[in-house]
């Protein structure tokens, strides 16, 4: 049996095997992927109206690819009130948002209760809004700021109103891309401990892989392979987010970006061995929008969301600091042949446009 008949055949591939998947033509493996993702969600393609919230770019990690954080590139260091944060989800609650995303860089200074009382306060004036925050990367930062356990700030967590957990910090797994990258940052086991963690809580999340800098073919399928394995164990994972790497303003200096076949091969390979994560997120922010569109061909389900204001890629040279309309993307999604669905955080379908 070849590996397009395993694919087919819903066998699942080892390492070598699913890197073998790059080495085959693009619209085989498109076709291979579109078919996994017709048979799951047909030509529903989710999206959600929500609002990305960044309160600070103060850090004490210092990874080569952010562009975000103030210890580095970004001259303007800030931290927001409870004030501001509040009255940003009041204006966006208006407009009809039901997540709040909020994740913002690790700043020893703001103090764990700053953290915990603003996800409070949310949940107290907007008791149905979906709060989604602190990736497993600031899970670990206030854990060892704060001579906590992981156990303990998850609980916190859950006690002061957070939902679900974002996919973020994940980066790649591979611990010698992790040292180059992002030394310092929590390591790979360390972040699949935390979600495996919220997963015993009863709690989503999603996962993420940051690709296209310095990492190669075999580390992607290894960071896939990871996910899959605490997927069977922890069933804890919405989405994989695959995220395309942002060159500008950064240490990393990578001269070029990845082309479009690239990153498509990887969507596709990500749908094809990720049987077990129901949703794959074509982020918009980092693929830019027009190749999210083409990415619901090679399996993906879901573009994200509105989004309203994004601080972070966009420090990198992504075209998102403002998001985008909820009639434009529904009309992107309609007009590239597939069914626009609104959903909530956790994929339950609200509207379909």
């Amino acid at each position: 049996m070849n590996l397009e008949q395993k694919v087919a055949s819903g066998i699942r591939l080892n390492q070598d095997e699913a890197l073998q998947l790059y080495e085959l033509d693009l619209f085989i493996l498109g076709k291979l992927a579109d078919t996994i993702r017709l048979k799951q969600h047909d030509k529903k393609t989710y999206f959600n109206i929500n609002r990305h919230i960044n309160p600070t770019n103060i850090c004490k990690d210092i990874c080569k690819f952010c562009a975000y954080s103030a210890t580095r590139k970004n001259p303007n260091p800030y931290a927001m009130s409870h004030e501001q944060i509040l009255d940003i989800v009041k204006e966006s609650n208006e407009r009809g948002i039901t997540e709040v995303h909020i994740v913002s860089a690790h700043n020893p200074d703001t103090g764990l209760e700053w953290y915990l009382e603003v996800f409070k306060k949310i949940k107290i004036a907007y008791p149905n809004m979906h709060v989604k925050a602190l990736t497993a990367a600031e899970v670990h930062f206030l854990a060892e700021e704060y001579n906590k356990s992981y156990d303990d700030i998850l609980d916190l967590m859950v006690e002061y109103g957070v939902d679900s957990m974002p996919g973020g910090g994940a980066e790649i797994f591979d611990e010698e891309v992790r040292e180059y990258i992002c030394k310092g940052k929590l390591t790979s086991e360390q972040w699949l401990e935390i979600h495996k963690k919220w997963h015993e809580r009863g709690k989503k999340s999603n996962v993420t892989m940051l690709f296209g800098h310095v990492e190669n073919r075999a580390n992607r399928i290894d960071h896939m392979l990871r996910i899959r394995s605490l997927q069977d164990v922890s069933g804890g994972f919405n989405a994989f987010i695959p995220l395309v790497y942002q060159t500008e303003n950064n240490y990393l200096q990578v001269k070029k970006s990845l082309d479009a076949i690239e990153i498509l091969k990887t969507y596709a390979i990500s749908r094809i061995l990720l049987d077990n994560v129901p949703n794959l997120k074509a982020y918009w922010v980092t693929s830019t929008i027009s190749l999210a569109l083409i990415a619901q061909e090679f399996g993906a389900n879901d573009l994200d969301g509105t989004i309203e204001k994004e601080s972070i890629n966009s420090a990198a040279g992504a075209d998102s600091a403002n998001g985008m309309q909820v009639q434009e993307f529904i009309d992107l999604i309609k007009n590239s042949g597939f069914e626009p669905v609104e959903r909530d955080s956790l994929y339950n379908e609200l509207k379909a446009w």
